[in-house]
């Protein structure tokens, strides 16, 4: 009969269907039975894997046989840990992709403008709130340099060479925009205004200070400001800054989170795991690198082999960019434009200026020892930030020999009143050393400053107690 083989076929559909079902309900059994406590590794995992592979090729024996064979290197790779095509070749990456990322600038080194279309078209008043906050910077470097050495305070950490970098980031950002600094970027509270006598103050550890006489020198923080104390452990700031940046995002602040580090604190873990986290997060962060040449007086080519720091950007899906770090309007470009974006899109950014740093790692560095004076010189009288700016604000008409006269001796004044005004003031009171950092003092923090209590009672006399507030 014409039916008979259709009935034969359905007939067999059904067998192997059956058969399907049965060789999946004995493995089912079989694992209900050999639980891995009972001993399954060995002897119930090949059964299963031999029973349940048979049931699958009886009942869908051409996806089977799709599954064992692959067809070309045209098929695209399905691996969810990266985004590429398969080659037959064997190739190693080079670590240089390209020749070298370029580095983004407006300004030549005479102060002239390159491309008009790059030109921000900054107002006069802004320009020389630039060149007067740099300078001011300079000026406060050099007497609180000298004040170190003559043993007035413990230490110091110049900004010689670098001024740039802070100035043109912190102009392009919102006056409400929190930064994460590492210990070089006096400037960039220096154009929020923060006073010359706070930045005393805190240097002194007086009775002004905001942070109580607790930190080391150069160690500032402004919560008005919107600028996070300092710490000295090096890049611990770079995953606490993408936490605040995480925060804000979730709160829906409309605000971005800058982080200052050098280069060498990119070489530290918590730089990868910050990078990390803010690109998976899609944190509003900006990662701002002060590339200076040195990690104290480890310079560049013993730090990495790779092309600096923006390179390592695209591998953690970073956009990044390099840019004159001397080029204070390059600076700027590049952070408004991320600050932009970062706002607007939620993601990270990147930003390496090259510079170089002209003074000494520290005042407890001599950096005589690893680098030329010829070399030094050539960055302090050829490429220096401050004398770009003020070659073009010369050429715009918009500053002369008479006002730098006038200007460099006014910001001296100025200094050197917050600095004669900081030394006359008390240090703050020894009690203060155990507040702010419990509510409700535990009782062994109260045992300690009740020994301090005793011990200055009793050998009172051999302490400068007068110097510091009742």
């Amino acid at each position: 009969m014409k039916g008979q083989p259709l009935s034969r076929r359905g007939e067999g559909r059904i067998s192997e269907g059956w058969s399907a079902k049965m060789a999946m309900a004995v493995a089912v059994a079989v694992a209900r039975v050999w639980r891995p406590s009972r001993g399954l590794g060995r002897t119930g995992l090949p059964l299963l894997r031999l029973l349940g592979a048979r049931g699958l090729a009886r009942s869908h024996p051409h996806r089977w046989q799709q599954q064992q064979h692959f067809s070309s290197l045209d098929d695209k790779p399905q691996f969810p840990g990266a985004s590429a095509e398969f080659i037959d070749k064997l190739e190693f990456i080079q670590p240089n992709v390209i020749s070298g990322i370029p580095i983004y600038r407006v300004m030549d080194r005479q102060g002239q403008i390159i491309n008009p279309s790059e030109d921000p078209h900054l107002p006069q008043e802004k320009v020389l709130k630039f060149y007067k906050s740099m300078t001011l910077l300079n000026t406060m470097d050099r007497i609180l340099y000298e004040s170190q050495r003559q043993g007035r305070i413990s230490f110091y950490m110049t900004n010689y060479g670098e001024e740039g970098t802070h100035v043109g980031s912190a102009a392009a950002l919102d006056d409400t925009d929190l930064v994460f600094g590492q210990y070089r970027e006096a400037g960039v509270l220096m154009y929020r205004d923060y006073p010359l006598e706070l930045f005393m103050a805190q240097c002194y550890s007086n009775v002004s200070d905001l942070g109580k006489g607790r930190q080391m020198p150069v160690h500032y923080g402004c919560r008005e400001r919107h600028f996070v104390t300092i710490s000295s452990p090096l890049a611990t700031q770079i995953p606490q800054a993408v936490g605040a940046a995480y925060a804000a995002k979730r709160a829906n602040a409309n605000r971005v989170v800058i982080c200052y580090f050098g280069e060498g604190a990119a070489s530290e873990g918590d730089a990868h795991a910050g990078f990390n986290f803010a690109a998976t997060l899609e944190c509003p962060i900006i990662f701002f690198c002060r590339n200076n040449g040195y990690a104290i007086s480890t310079p560049t080519s013993e730090q990495y082999r790779g092309d600096g720091i923006a390179a390592r950007g695209p591998g953690y899906g970073i956009l990044s960019i390099r840019v004159d770090g001397n080029d204070v309007f390059a600076v700027y470009n590049a952070t408004k434009e991320a600050r932009r974006r970062a706002v607007a899109e939620n993601q990270p950014f990147l930003i390496e200026a090259m510079t170089y740093r002209i003074g000494h790692h520290s005042t407890s560095d001599d950096s005589s020892a690893y680098r030329s004076v010829d070399e030094v010189n050539y960055w302090d009288k050829q490429d220096h930030p401050i004398s770009r700016l003020r070659h073009h604000l010369q050429s715009r008409g918009w500053w002369d020999d008479e006002q730098e006269k006038a200007w460099r001796k006014q910001s001296r004044k100025k200094v050197m009143e917050a600095f004669e005004q900081a030394e006359r003031k008390l240090k703050p009171n020894p009690n203060l050393i155990f507040s702010d950092v419990y509510q409700e003092m535990p009782a062994q923090l109260r045992k300690q400053q009740e020994s301090l209590a005793r011990h200055l009672q009793t050998y009172g006399e051999h302490y400068p107690l007068d110097h510091f507030e009742k």
